[in-house]
């Protein structure tokens, strides 16, 4: 799990997505341009009254830079930063954009304005399906979101608790194996992103809630199904969080899909939370939602203020985190191993001094493969889940290397531009494990060259979780099978 991280991977991505509703954006423009021309006419500052703002492109009335940032925005956004410097302002719509791409810039709102920097800017998503921003990923910076965050790292999410679930993950594991080890005995083709999903599901759901679910047990869509339908929608780009004037017409629909999918969740959170309510095994290990249910109205735990929606808040965040954000990290490893031959030997050869070949891999053999080590952060460099982490707010108004940065700006991290800087990178593009052996450089947030998970106050709570996770499987999977594509098809031929 890359807790809190999972949805942004789609970040901007899905506004041309075929299954969200789009529009006509010369007449939206314009029917934008007309709603708000009053509010913009009154809030309008011309450039010589400006404090000096970082570089950037000059925007179109209205909409800002919204229209040069495709269906990549990661890429988009680096193209624009060769030109305008690593740090960079934008406006989308009406809301002042600062875009951070080099390890340097990433190092000074992350860490030297940390403070300033620490809060999050509305999200019209999460107000809806997340109970009001009441969820880690985008609650303000506060007292609240300070008791929530130092509940999940200390009662749910530290070394002892993901200890207590070895076993559940073993099992899960074991599972994996066995269908691949079938599927390949019948010579059929694995759907290796397939499987590598519902293993994520599944050890999430019992870790979190306490059992596996079916696709039926989940509104009439299906578990999965909707799980999903309510990251894309979290994911798609909405007008209404950049041009807050228009949110009550609900141009796109999304509003409309949002209440119905937020239904559907608090439903299935509330039969969640009753069963554990009713249950009388006393003997079963304890899951998040019996953690954070026993901090419910106890006075000796006020300090983390849980209500009702705060744990069903809590339980979607872990639940999307867990879900999606470790399956894409391991599909993108395995697709670089499978490219790369040479690096999947090395690793098996490791494996093989280490564990050996007549076990199957341990946790406890996780901290002894210096290789692995090496290839995980290859990984997380060229395929940061989070492309752009999820947007910073500016708290106040504060001055970054000389430029201004006003209060609620948003600041958005390119940790996919940072991760390929051929200012520190040899071979940026080059998926080569090798370049970090003998190297300090670590994913844990303080070597601004490398953050997949982020920094500062919000990094990823869950990265102890993630990492042992994702290199739990990986490494079983390249232990346990000798991996090639199927129909003749070359490695080189692989859609990266």
């Amino acid at each position: 799990m890359v807790a809190m991280q999972g949805f942004t991977q789609r970040c901007f991505t899905n506004w041309k997505n075929p299954s969200i509703p789009t529009m006509d954006w010369t007449g939206t423009a314009l029917a934008v341009a007309a709603l708000i021309f009053f509010f913009h006419a009154l809030t309008w500052k011309t450039r010589a009254n400006i404090k000096r703002l970082p570089p950037g492109p000059r925007g179109l009335p209205i909409l800002g830079n919204l229209l040069t940032i495709g269906g990549k925005p990661h890429q988009d956004l680096r193209q624009l930063a060769l030109k305008y410097g690593p740090i960079m302002h934008l406006r989308f719509g009406l809301m002042p954009v600062i875009v951070v791409s080099s390890p340097e810039a990433a190092e000074l709102f992350l860490k030297t304005h940390d403070l300033v920097f620490a809060s999050r800017p509305p999200h019209e998503a999460s107000k809806h399906i997340s109970y009001n921003q009441q969820n880690i990923v985008f609650s303000p910076y506060g007292s609240y979101w300070r008791n929530v965050r130092k509940m999940c790292t200390l009662e749910l999410l530290s070394n002892h608790k993901i200890s207590s679930f070895r076993s559940t993950r073993k099992q899960e594991l074991d599972l994996l194996v066995h269908r691949i080890r079938e599927a390949a005995a019948a010579g059929v083709a694995v759907d290796l992103s397939s499987e590598v999903t519902s293993f994520s599901t599944d050890v999430a759901c019992r870790m979190i809630i306490g059992k596996k679910y079916n696709r039926d047990d989940f509104s009439e869509k299906g578990f999965d199904a909707t799980i999903r339908e309510g990251m894309q929608i979290a994911a798609s780009f909405n007008l209404a969080d950049y041009i807050p004037q228009i949110r009550g017409l609900d141009l796109q629909g999304l509003t409309k899909r949002m209440k119905i999918i937020a239904k559907d969740f608090d439903d299935f959170f509330e039969k969640i939370i009753e069963e554990h309510v009713q249950s009388q095994d006393e003997n079963r290990v304890k899951d998040f939602v019996d953690i954070m249910l026993g901090f419910m109205g106890s006075e000796e735990t006020r300090e983390y203020r849980v209500e009702r929606d705060t744990i069903k808040a809590i339980i979607l965040d872990m639940l999307v985190a867990s879900m999606d954000t470790s399956a894409v990290t391991i599909d993108w490893t395995l697709a670089e191993l499978i490219r790369h031959p040479r690096v999947t030997k090395k690793l098996q050869q490791e494996l093989k001094d280490v564990v050996g070949t007549k076990r199957t891999v341990e946790e406890s053999d996780l901290e002894k493969l210096e290789y692995l080590d090496m290839v995980m952060k290859e990984s997380f460099r060229l395929h940061p889940v989070a492309p752009l982490l999820i947007p910073h707010a500016a708290r106040e108004d504060c001055t970054v290397n000389g430029f201004h940065i006003p209060k609620n700006a948003r600041i958005f991290v390119n940790a996919w531009a940072i991760g390929r800087d051929e200012r520190v990178w040899t071979d940026a593009e080059k998926f080569y494990p090798e370049r970090f052996e003998g190297s300090d450089i670590d994913v844990r947030g303080q070597n601004f060259e490398l953050i997949p998970f982020g920094s500062g106050r919000r990094g990823c709570p869950g990265m102890q979780l993630a990492l042992t996770v994702v290199r739990l499987v990986v490494t079983q999977l390249v232990h346990c099978f000798d991996w090639e594509l199927p129909d003749n098809m070359l490695a080189t031929e692989l859609d990266m």
